[in-house]
């Protein structure tokens, strides 16, 4: 098998393994808190938000650091580091018993994390121009894929063996992918060689600086918009659906729409941005994006619902690869897994700020304007992005970064 296409699937199973164990947690953490002794609902509802959003936070200030180092001891050694410390961290958080010990290793569980921003640098830097499209399109898959499964499994598990022991099923998943990759995955890493430190340090060295920040911006926005929904969509379910006896089953399924379709449709989107161009795609996307979540404020039953979140899927699964697609086209390869942390860590910062503004828009404005703000958003961003593909060389930026890479 060739070595980029060997890697991908080992990438992919890492990918699917971690991210699986991260999402595993979720569904039973506010009872996992109980078991530790705090009581109050309502604290347990902030000890779960302060566990939940602490990883994502040291997440976010780490990934910058982590990629920089990959850029110069290689890719490879990032994904053993993470899926190894994400090992050790999760067994631990089996042992604990207090509520800080739990905060406390999920914020070093942030701190030690960054298997999938090292799996998208290596694929990245290792896959041809002409097919990265289609190979970081079917990179995502593995992580929207496990997102859906994790919770599915944890719930399951939860029931089956308790808590405390689903926390060392999951280390045992990060060490799969641990195990996969130091066996299979390989590297022909070669440092780069020193040179002169750039006036103006890391960025004057890259040439469309403007237009790697509008697409970190980018990737924000979309975190935003698509985590904004999350707070409000099984109330909004049941407000839909009234009286029903399976109202956590018709909410599973929409919340696992945009998951299912972004998985199933990612790599045929990523092989026409190979023909079309990602830029194409991206822009498409989000115009899309804007207009499906429109319709979503006026939806009668839960099933119409379930329907543009499929769409909305499809309208995903073109976002985040056409970024990484562009983030390869425009960035000098020795400095890839730098500029790869940066746009991880607005991921994560959207994944943050998501939640907070969908609750605090349906608490004082309504479900409906969830809706319309996030729609807003996206628009937004669209129209951003045609600006800068025309005044920053979003489009002419990345041919000149390929005569940069072939000659």
């Amino acid at each position: 098998m060739i070595l980029w296409k060997r890697n991908l699937l080992i990438a992919w199973i890492g990918s699917f393994a971690t991210t699986a164990g991260m999402s595993l947690v979720i569904p039973f953490l506010p009872l996992y808190i109980r078991l530790l002794g705090v009581q109050s609902t309502a604290e347990v509802e902030q000890w779960a938000g302060m566990a939940f959003g602490s990883t994502f936070l040291m997440s976010a200030i780490v990934s910058p650091i982590w990629g920089r180092l990959a850029d110069r001891r290689g890719r490879k050694l990032m994904l053993l580091r993470a899926s190894l410390g994400m090992a050790i961290v999760m067994t631990a958080m089996g042992f604990v018993t207090s509520v800080y010990q739990l905060v406390g290793l999920r914020l070093l569980m942030g701190a030690v994390s960054g298997y999938i921003a090292a799996a998208i640098t290596l694929i990245a830097t290792q896959t041809p121009k002409e097919h990265s499209g289609w190979a970081l399109g079917t990179l995502s898959t593995g992580t929207v894929g496990g997102n859906l499964m994790g919770p599915l499994i944890g719930g399951y598990l939860a029931e089956a063996i308790g808590l405390r022991h689903v926390f060392f099923v999951t280390g045992g998943f990060m060490m799969l992918a641990f195990l996969i990759t130091l066996i299979f995955a390989k590297e022909h890493f070669a440092p780069p060689k020193p040179t002169p430190q750039a006036k103006g340090g890391f960025w004057a060295q890259i040439p469309n600086r403007r237009t790697l920040w509008a697409l970190f911006l980018t990737t924000f926005m979309l975190q935003l918009a698509n985590m904004s929904i999350e707070p409000i969509v099984t109330v909004y379910v049941t407000q839909l659906a009234g009286n029903t006896e399976h109202i956590a089953l018709i909410s599973g399924a929409v919340v696992a729409a945009a998951g299912f379709a972004n998985a199933m449709t990612a790599s045929w989107l990523g092989r026409i941005s190979d023909r079309l161009g990602p830029h194409r795609i991206l822009f498409a996307a989000l115009l899309v994006g804007a207009l499906v979540f429109i319709p979503q404020a006026y939806v009668r039953t839960p099933w119409e619902l379930l329907g543009l979140r499929l769409l909305l899927g499809v309208c995903m699964a073109g976002m985040l690869p056409s970024i990484n697609s562009l983030i390869k086209r425009n960035v000098p390869e020795a400095m890839a897994g730098r500029v790869f942390g940066y746009n991880q860590s607005a991921q994560y910062l959207g994944n943050i700020g998501g939640p907070l503004l969908g609750s605090q828009t349906a608490a004082h404005f309504g479900f409906h304007y969830v809706f319309f703000s996030t729609s807003f958003l996206l628009l937004v961003n669209a129209l951003w992005l045609r600006y800068t593909e025309k005044h920053a060389g979003l489009v002419h930026g990345s041919r000149h970064r390929h005569r940069l890479n072939t000659g």
